[in-house]
């Protein structure tokens, strides 16, 4: 049996940390540049093998990658990531935590995961007034023996993420509310015009 080794950088789990990725999210414009950045930054500053967000088709059931850093192609394109199976735990019930890739049941592409050099794998939902939305991954090269710390860390960045990725959502949906009322604004200026003439 493979002894626990906690790989860990409790120095990056800190409110310093928390601050740096607001900043990231309150610069970010798009979904895609905010969901990049989040998962660079982790990669590099928890010293990370990778990090992913996928977000959940709900027609389709399936996990979508939306942003990664550190995974190669081959792993990314797998499969289809079905949120049933790939951790599904982590979608209904909260965070999971797997040290070992290997001897897990709940992953859905193991041997992949093993082939890629992922040794431990955290996975938290991204919720938003009770809708799942995706998950928040996070990949380690070593095995990492999650503390609460290292997940309520997670929890709280996956929880900014949600925010974000639905206020860039509703103020798209606002943008283009306006967009429309201004296009048909203009033809009952005409309109108006025409009956004055």
């Amino acid at each position: 049996m493979q002894k626990k080794v906690r790989y860990s950088h409790p120095a990056h789990f800190n409110y310093e940390t928390l601050a740096e990725i607001c900043d990231i999210l309150s610069t970010a414009g798009k979904l895609s540049q905010a969901a990049r950045a989040v998962v660079t930054y982790l990669t590099h500053h928890l010293k990370l093998k990778g990090a992913a967000l996928m977000l959940l088709n709900r027609r389709s059931k399936k996990l979508e990658v939306a942003a990664a850093q550190g995974l190669s192609d081959f792993y990314l394109n797998k499969g289809p990531i079905s949120a049933a199976r790939s951790i599904a735990a982590s979608i209904s019930d909260g965070p999971v935590a797997i040290f070992n890739v290997r001897d897990d049941p709940r992953l859905q592409y193991p041997e992949e995961a093993e082939r890629e050099g992922i040794e431990s794998i955290l996975s938290v939902p991204l919720v938003l007034r009770g809708k799942p939305l995706g998950v928040l991954r996070l990949y380690t090269a070593d095995p990492w023996e999650f503390t609460m710390e290292d997940i309520t860390f997670v929890q709280a960045v996956s929880l900014m993420l949600a925010l974000v990725l639905d206020d860039i959502r509703v103020s798209g949906a606002y943008k283009t509310s306006i967009e429309v009322l201004k296009e048909l604004r203009t033809p009952i200026r005409r309109a108006k015009r025409t009956l004055h003439e």
